[in-house]
């Protein structure tokens, strides 16, 4: 029988792990759970004799992907998937998948609500700003941009976007107004969100060349990865702007962020997808994604080669 793993740290809602349980049971897999786990090794010995593998922020190593012997498919319930080792997949002919999409509007709600919070001084009592009226940059408009750039239409917002990987006239039809460079879009917007994957590429890339320019009063938003923030060019431009904020879904690794009282927000753990419909949605996509693979090798959201 075919055997699928799903293995969470953070386990997943009841209702997700019913619904996959569900979607399973109508193929004749079995499944088999680990739920806050306190080490690899557990990992490890779990994978041992799976099929299929559902994780959350969990790490797919080389050493959990080679000790799957019989591991034909992985999915990481979610959009980002650094937490795999693509390679050790393909070296074991093993696809990595991940859920794009699932997750992007409770990601997209968060921007907001930090931003609100962070525009009215945290509800301290002081008065504050609007965002009505505001410029905000997107910085990858893929579905978590493209819910972001929604919602700040709602709020008035006027929506500029920089994504290298969809042509301008893509970038229009989806509602915000296209940037030929990431450094224009910076200087141009008061408010710029981050949604860009941690890549050879991206990582440190959002350095002090790129931020220290940016207009009066500047918030820089990270619901991304803290990877792609160069920590030390960003600690510099706080040092010398006493203007500019930092809004961090992922806390930073220097905890000299902190002594900006009042500029630097940070949430206590990842709480982008931290919603009940986020985690149900990704928990079944990755359940349907897996037997689509498995019964029909349909390989459209696979993310190794």
């Amino acid at each position: 029988m075919t055997k699928v793993l799903i293995a969470t740290v953070k386990p997943f809602a009841k209702a997700a792990v019913d619904g996959i349980k569900e979607i399973c049971k109508e193929h004749g897999y079995d499944v088999v759970m680990l739920e806050k786990y306190a080490s690899q090794d557990e990992l490890i010995k779990a994978v041992a004799d799976v099929d299929a593998m559902i994780i959350r922020s969990d790490k797919a190593t080389k050493e959990v992907i080679e000790a799957a012997k019989n591991l034909k498919v992985i999915v990481r319930a979610g959009a980002g998937f650094d937490n795999i080792d693509l390679a050790a997949c393909t070296a074991n002919n093993v696809v990595a998948m991940n859920t794009p999409g699932q997750n992007s509007n409770a990601v997209a709600e968060l921007v907001f609500g930090m931003m609100v919070y962070m525009a009215r001084n945290f509800y301290n009592g002081k008065a504050g700003t609007e965002l009505k009226g505001k410029k905000i940059g997107i910085h990858a408009y893929g579905h978590v941009g493209q819910n972001v750039g929604r919602i700040a239409r709602g709020f008035g917002m006027e929506v500029y976007a920089f994504d290298p990987f969809m042509t301008p006239e893509q970038i229009k039809t989806a509602g915000a107004i296209p940037m030929e460079t990431a450094e224009e879009m910076y200087k141009k917007c008061q408010y710029v969100s981050l949604h860009i994957p941690a890549t050879p590429k991206t990582i440190k890339s959002i350095n002090y060349e790129l931020v220290k320019n940016m207009p009066e009063n500047a918030v820089l938003l990270n619901t991304a990865r803290k990877e792609v923030i160069d920590e030390a060019g960003l600690l510099k431009v706080m040092e010398e702007r006493e203007d500019f904020h930092y809004i961090a879904d992922i806390a930073p690794d220097s905890q000299d962020f902190k002594k900006f009282e009042g500029r630097f927000f940070e949430t206590p753990k990842k709480m982008g997808a931290q919603t009940k419909e986020a985690n149900v949605n990704a928990g079944l996509a990755a359940a349907k994604q897996i037997v689509a693979y498995l019964e029909k090798g349909d390989c459209k959201f696979q993310v190794n080669k």
